[in-house]
């Protein structure tokens, strides 16, 4: 279904068990069912263009245990706030490095110390996050392309072609072309995330899908992989701040 199939998007407001929850009710042509959806936007219930409300909340209602579930996980992971000030603490490869903001004529960010000393020549937020931003990417590009050819090199794979990508919904994709994307807000995490993310980038070079030999292949890459995935879901959100 796309664009053309939405009938209407409205936000209400349910009562589940002593709780009020927010939820975003989505309307289709052709739909037939009920669907619900919980991520970091709260919940989301897609709908037949027809069916009353009454009918539809009453088919939350039979998921409310799980809704307020997922509804709690996710309000826990929500995106710490950055304050772009001197001594702001920024997650590095794992670790924390100390913001220090200096103002000079041209911007710049040096990191060594434990800090990274950025110089900008207007003490804003906006321009202080976009000297630390670039600083960030240009680690990654290094580390992430450093990371993937060591790793294509340990399974027994050619490197493949490595962009860096912005994306926040996801930390890494693999196309038919044999292109891998890592997000660089991954250079925030520790570095055994970082290669799990790598070695399951790397595992679809042989397995285009999420089939059993494709676990198979990041076990076989990356043994700790189930401890790892865990690890990136309950943290993954504080590498998303910024």
């Amino acid at each position: 279904m796309g664009a053309r199939d939405l009938v209407s998007r409205d936000a209400r407001r349910l009562a589940l068990g002593v709780d009020v929850v927010e939820y975003v009710l989505v309307r289709r042509r052709g739909r037939r069912g009920v669907g619900l959806k919980v991520d970091e936007s709260g919940l989301t219930v897609s709908a037949p263009s027809t069916m009353p409300v009454s009918r539809i909340e009453a088919l939350v209602r039979e998921s409310e245990r799980w809704v307020l579930r997922k509804v709690a996980e996710w309000s826990a992971r929500k995106v710490p706030r950055v304050a772009w000030r001197d001594g702001a603490a920024l997650p590095y490869l794992g670790d924390e490095v100390i913001l220090r903001v200096d103002a000079g004529v041209r911007s710049s960010a040096r990191h060594g110390d434990g800090e990274l000393r950025v110089t900008v020549r207007e003490s804003s937020d906006p321009e202080v996050q976009r000297v630390v931003v670039s600083w960030y990417k240009r680690r990654a590009r290094e580390h992430l392309h450093g990371r993937l050819s060591e790793l294509a090199s340990r399974a027994g794979l050619a490197v493949p072609r490595f962009f860096l990508s912005s994306a926040l919904s996801r930390w890494g994709s693999c196309n038919s072309r044999r292109e891998i994307r890592l997000a660089w807000r991954l250079v925030k995490a520790p570095p055994a995330l970082v290669d799990y993310v790598i070695c399951h980038e790397l595992a679809h070079l042989r397995h285009m899908n999420h089939s059993a030999a494709f676990w198979t292949e990041v076990e076989r890459q990356c043994p700790d992989y189930k401890r790892l995935r865990a690890a990136l879901f309950a943290t993954d959100h504080l590498y998303r701040a910024f």
